[in-house]
């Protein structure tokens, strides 16, 4: 069976065919270094460290690249170093910000049970490409200087008698449905609305680098192109796949298609384009002034990691999801099963059963349905298939373990009480097994009587 993929600037399903079978490229847009993510921004980290297993699985690990950015200038990043660190220069502020807040980010998604990405570049690396590609839109017209800004024009793209892509075939939108539903900056220097910058001049203390295009001022650059540069630097100027959220595709994703496409006169800038649908918490948006705005590390305090990533890919990556702590609580309770039947099972191969969906567009929640068709038969076919999709990474014993160690419960005050309500239950003293049970629930401990004993748990 063939790998399909969801191209969303074609709209449809795709086969995916790799430009070089020994040599498959997949970008996708990484993390502001400036606070804790969020489970939000969990979803892409999860989503596309499937389809990177799943590469590796079909074309062998050596050939695979992956690169996720981190990026590393921002004004969030700058107002969190004068915040945080007022009496430091504010470079060095924001040094010790993105080194902190990189850290915390790598720590959360390795839980995550995320494999790390082939190459992880930082923007401030890439300056010299940012600039070279901003030299050849203005040497080719599609981009133009004005009171130290270098903007670029949709309008010029769109006019150019060439076999470039339209500006806005990716968001299938019109330049004036553009600038009606985007926040458009306005400034008097700007030849049309929907222009936006390359470059920037920097404000006093901000980070800088000599501009180009002939800009005697120092500055910095525009979001936008920051990917497009990083992105041509480690895959080239025309790639397999580019991912990343929905909320990217406009205008983020249309501006890298852009800018790259023009600068290197190009038709396309990646063949197939996937974005991850969004995530609410409780069925409402995730906001701050709501109270339900959550942090991937707040939620590893209470849960492993790998239940946060079963509880993300029970929902196909395209489709809206809803996080709620029923969902969890369901999550841990399959991933204890198939650690107690798996973890230490040497595995075989992938089933195809599993292996199925997943060449169908990520079809992940069948995929999941058919881990849990394996329990009862292929067993090794369980834990291989498991491997493949980021779980079972210890054994039954240490998982076991560490949720003990979470919960602060004693494994053996535990056993010492429920071989008390064993023997209870053989003597047929009802009311001290019931009296046995409230005390281990009170621990927070729950048991199940079977034919083969009782098996217990931390209860959630």
């Amino acid at each position: 069976m063939e790998l399909r993929l969801y191209d969303t600037l074609s709209r449809e399903k795709r086969t995916f065919v790799p430009l070089d079978p020994n040599n498959v490229r997949m970008y996708v847009c990484g993390p502001t270094v400036y606070d804790f993510a969020h489970i939000g921004n969990a979803r892409p980290v999860i989503v596309f460290d499937v389809l990177f297993r799943l590469l590796r699985h079909l074309y062998g690990e050596a050939h695979v690249k992956y690169v996720r950015n981190i990026t590393d200038v921002d004004d969030k990043i700058n107002d969190r170093a004068a915040r945080d660190f007022p009496g430091l220069p504010l470079n060095e502020a924001i040094r010790k910000v993105t080194e902190q807040t990189g850290k915390q980010f790598h720590a959360d998604v390795d839980a995550l049970g995320a494999l790390r990405p082939s190459v992880e570049p930082r923007a401030t690396e890439h300056i010299g490409e940012m600039r070279e590609i901003i030299e050849r839109l203005v040497a080719g017209d599609f981009a133009y200087v004005a009171e130290d800004h270098v903007l670029f024009s949709p309008q010029a793209m769109n006019a150019a008698n060439s076999t470039l892509p339209r500006y806005g075939a990716l968001s299938k939108r019109s330049l004036d449905e553009m600038i009606a539903g985007a926040r458009v900056d306005v400034a008097p220097y700007k030849r049309d609305a929907t222009d936006f910058v390359l470059w920037k001049p920097s404000k006093p203390g901000e980070p800088s680098w000599p501009s180009p295009a002939g800009i005697a001022a120092p500055g910095r650059p525009g979001w936008h192109v920051e990917c497009s540069a990083m992105a041509w630097k480690h895959l080239g100027e025309h790639f397999d796949i580019h991912g990343g959220g929905i909320d990217l595709v406009f205008p983020h994703h249309e501006n890298e298609v852009a800018q790259t496409c023009c600068a290197f006169h190009r038709e396309r800038m990646a063949n197939y384009w996937m974005h991850n649908g969004f995530l609410q918490v409780e069925s409402e948006k995730m906001s701050k002034s709501l109270g339900n705005f959550v942090t991937i590390h707040e939620l590893l305090a209470d849960w492993p990691g790998e239940v946060l990533r079963l509880n993300m890919l029970k929902t196909h990556y395209h489709s809206p999801i809803d996080w709620t702590m029923k969902s969890l609580e369901e999550s841990a309770r399959t991933l204890d099963d198939w650690y107690r039947l798996a973890a230490d099972v040497e595995p075989g191969k992938p089933a195809a059963s599993v292996v199925e969906p997943l060449l169908d567009d990520l079809n992940t929640p069948l995929a999941i349905a058919a881990l849990h068709g394996l329990r009862n038969g292929d067993v090794s076919g369980l834990a291989a298939s498991l491997r493949l999709l980021g779980f079972l990474s210890e054994s039954a014993a240490r998982w076991e373990g560490r949720k003990q160690q979470a919960s602060g419960v004693d494994a053996k005050e535990v056993e010492r009480l429920i071989s008390e309500r064993t023997a209870a239950r053989a003597r047929k003293d009802f009311k001290e097994s019931d009296r046995l049970r409230d005390e281990l629930a009170a621990m927070g401990v729950a048991i199940k009587d079977s034919k083969d004993g009782t098996t217990w748990e931390i209860a959630r």
